[in-house]
């Protein structure tokens, strides 16, 4: 299970590696067209321009990056689909497009009121009720758990079936073009599994955050605990609608930014308490947290780390945007990730407790707290310097201790680059004769199941073990590696990019 969840992280690292820019980007715009945070009326009440030209830059820039930023869950569908491919096929991709296209449809609140109208409830004047829990459970349905459900349907049927051989009368659809059809079958069954399971859990979610309501700062902590805990599910919107949307008469998010207070009739709890802890651990945890996984990477492999953990906590501490750092990690080490959300709790429970006020409209980043800090409800702002230091050294210290403590395989530690002979002499680069001779080694092309390749290596699946004459594959190579019964691991080195595809050839 291990192993599956950090090929599954390492093919979240193609989508992820978009989104950092595009959270920069929202980042400016905020802060060129801080109206459109916060909604004109309020805007224009607190002085800020509805027009111009830094508010049309403002407004571009945001709508530039939202537009990945807010489909992520597609570019989850296709990136995971090709990385979990076998041979990291664009095919593969397709197919996860068609499933997340399959799966989203099926499940809108437009088809399902048309197919199983019984699972949306109709309020008195006998219309869908749009504030029920199942009507709120299917209008979340484009989420980043749909997203990577998506792309592994698409991968594991792109790989059980892209050899498929069909009838002569049929013939056109065999091989990879079956892959996307198979795929859309599968979506269908899975859509009908979903159509009574999605809303079950997500309603249990809304009971779960209605009974901690009442919890006062150690309930707000066990929100913020589990909304990190269920990003990679998407159900942390089930959480969100209780309290930070009007869903069971919270609504602590909408009420901050209309410019309420703790004392406007109706608000019965610290306006914004739901929201303020937020602000220390993405401006400043997270940023320390990445700085201690590059500390911790392995040093051939920091400079590739820095790329994605810089640009990650740049996003974060900006404009609050952390699933560049999250999904980073997430499946490579699941009990840190675990570790975080729990950090989270503690720092907002610890910052409803003060009594730092602070709110936001996209997310807990600078953009925000600047321009909630004017905002009748905020309170002892300042309060996020000493806040931020202090989250600042727990997580780079419970990050550094456990990577280092536990071995975890967070970016820069994969075991793909755990060979220290990463470099096979290949002076004349007959990248065709180097395949040959593996080929040969390993039993022929009759004994090869499936490839792939990594960084360095060369990651074969043969049928029979015994057929492998790992002399002869050292011989063109700088060692061979039996992961289990049936998987060889062949050290190429930088070059095994043109080594893997001649072996393909040779295998087809």
């Amino acid at each position: 299970m291990m192993r599956f969840l950090q090929r599954l992280g390492k093919a979240l690292m193609l989508p992820v590696a978009v989104l950092p820019i595009c959270g920069i980007l929202m980042g400016i715009g905020y802060w060129l067209c801080p109206a459109y945070m916060m909604g004109g009326a309020v805007a224009e009440s607190l002085g800020y321009a509805t027009s111009g030209a830094a508010y049309s830059a403002g407004f571009f820039l945001i709508k530039a990056g939202g537009a990945l930023i807010d489909n992520m869950a597609i570019l989850f569908a296709i990136g995971v689909a090709v990385g979990m491919a076998d041979d990291k096929e664009g095919t593969a991709g397709l197919a996860g497009l068609v499933s997340w296209l399959m799966i989203t449809n099926l499940l809108s609140t437009a088809t399902v009121g048309s197919v199983a109208p019984f699972m949306l409830p109709l309020d008195a004047e006998g219309v869908i009720s749009t504030t029920s829990t199942n009507y709120v459970a299917f209008s979340k349905i484009a989420n980043p758990f749909i997203g990577i459900l998506s792309g592994l349907i698409a991968g594991l049927c792109y790989n059980k079936f892209k050899n498929t051989k069909l009838p002569d009368w049929l013939s056109f659809f065999s091989g990879k073009r079956c892959v996307a059809i198979v795929t859309g079958l599968v979506s269908i069954i899975a859509s009908v599994i979903l159509l009574f399971v999605w809303p079950v859990i997500f309603g249990a979610l809304v009971a779960i955050g209605d009974a901690i309501v009442s919890l006062d700062a150690v309930g707000a902590g066990i929100y913020a605990f589990l909304n990190r805990l269920l990003i990679p599910t998407g159900l942390h919107h089930a959480l969100n609608n209780v309290f930070w949307f009007d869903t069971i008469g919270l609504g602590d998010l909408t009420h901050f930014w209309a410019g309420d207070t703790s004392t406007t009739e109706g608000i019965n709890w610290s306006l914004g308490m739901y929201m303020s802890g937020f602000f220390p651990c993405m401006m400043f945890g997270i940023p320390a947290a990445a700085l201690a996984m590059y500390h911790t990477a392995k040093p051939e492999k920091k400079k590739v780390a820095m790329g994605i953990l810089m640009s990650a906590a740049i996003a974060s501490f900006v404009c609050g945007v952390t699933e560049p750092f999250e999904f980073a990690f997430m499946f490579l080490a699941p009990g840190l990730y675990v570790v975080y959300a729990l950090l989270y709790g503690i720092f907002v429970a610890v910052t409803t407790v003060v009594g730092f006020r602070a709110g936001f409209s996209f997310s807990a980043g600078l953009t925000d707290l600047i321009f909630s800090a004017s905002l009748p409800a905020a309170q002892k702002t300042l309060l996020v310097i000493p806040l931020g230091i202090a989250a600042a050294i727990i997580f780079y210290v419970v990050f550094r201790f456990a990577i280092v403590k536990f071995n975890l395989k967070t970016p820069g530690r994969e075991d793909d680059d755990d060979e220290e002979e990463q470099n096979v002499a290949l002076a004349n680069n007959d990248y065709t004769e180097i395949a040959k001779q593996v080929l040969e080694g390993i039993g022929g092309a009759s004994n090869v199941t499936s490839v792939d390749n990594c960084i360095t290596r060369l990651r074969l699946e043969v049928k029979d073990s015994s057929l492998v004459n790992e002399k002869k594959v050292k011989a063109v190579s700088a060692g061979v590696i039996r992961p289990s019964k049936t998987s060889v691991q062949v050290i190429i080195g930088p070059k095994v990019q043109f080594v893997a595809d001649e072996f393909k050839k040779l295998v087809k």
